[in-house]
């Protein structure tokens, strides 16, 4: 049995991980926001949603209620802090290349690995933990895109969720091995952050469906 030291230090982990992806997913929805000319409010509502609600989805399901988006006021405060930093200096994140992406990146790796780390400790099954975490990765940006009239980067041809189930089955393969837990889950981030990057770099994707209209004559 783990002792109770063991136990708080791997909570203290899952929280930072956790506090820094909801930061760097609200870049990404603050970011966009700001693409959109939203308003202030409007800046700071999708870059809480977009950094809250993949958390929010993972805690409801393993039965983590209240989710700890709500729960916690650190969550709230890191999401508003990357949503004011944001608009203030949009112009100075513009100068990375392709920021929205870059940041959205580095969120969906970080909250596969919590995700999946979260769903272990809460005692599922090695394979759905995985899928929870993948789902916990592209939870924030599917709700940024819907929220901004548009089809959720997931459901289109670029490597997105399959990044975020690499990271996540590094934290599963780590936990069943016994690796220590940190270093696991930086090299799960690490990987789905680096295969979405490169996916983008090099336009890694899946087939995509191809539709042809009927012909009236057809029809």
């Amino acid at each position: 049995m783990p002792s109770y030291v063991a136990v708080m230090h791997n909570a203290r982990v899952l929280l930072i991980i956790d506090l820094i992806g909801v930061f760097v997913f609200a870049l990404a929805g603050a970011t966009a926001a700001v693409r959109q000319r939203l308003d202030l409010f409007g800046v700071l509502v999708l870059s809480f949603a977009t950094a809250t609600t993949g958390g929010i989805l993972r805690d409801l399901l393993i039965g983590a209620v209240p989710p700890a988006a709500f729960a916690d006021y650190r969550y709230l405060v890191a999401a508003v802090l990357a949503g004011l930093v944001t608009y203030v200096w949009h112009r100075a994140i513009e100068r990375l290349r392709n920021p929205v992406r870059v940041f959205d990146a580095a969120g969906l790796g970080l909250f596969a690995v919590a995700g999946t780390q979260k769903a272990l400790a809460a005692g599922l099954h090695p394979v759905m933990a995985a899928l929870l975490g993948m789902l916990t990765g592209i939870g924030g940006g599917v709700m940024r895109d819907l929220l901004l009239a548009r089809v959720p980067v997931v459901f289109q041809s670029d490597i997105y969720a399959l990044a975020a189930l690499a990271g996540a089955t590094v934290v599963v393969l780590g936990n069943w091995l016994h690796w220590p837990q940190v270093p696991t889950a930086i090299a799960g981030a690490l990987l789905c952050f680096g295969l979405r990057i490169l996916a983008m770099w090099f336009h890694w994707h899946l087939p995509s469906a191809r539709y042809e209209k009927p012909s009236e004559k057809d029809s």
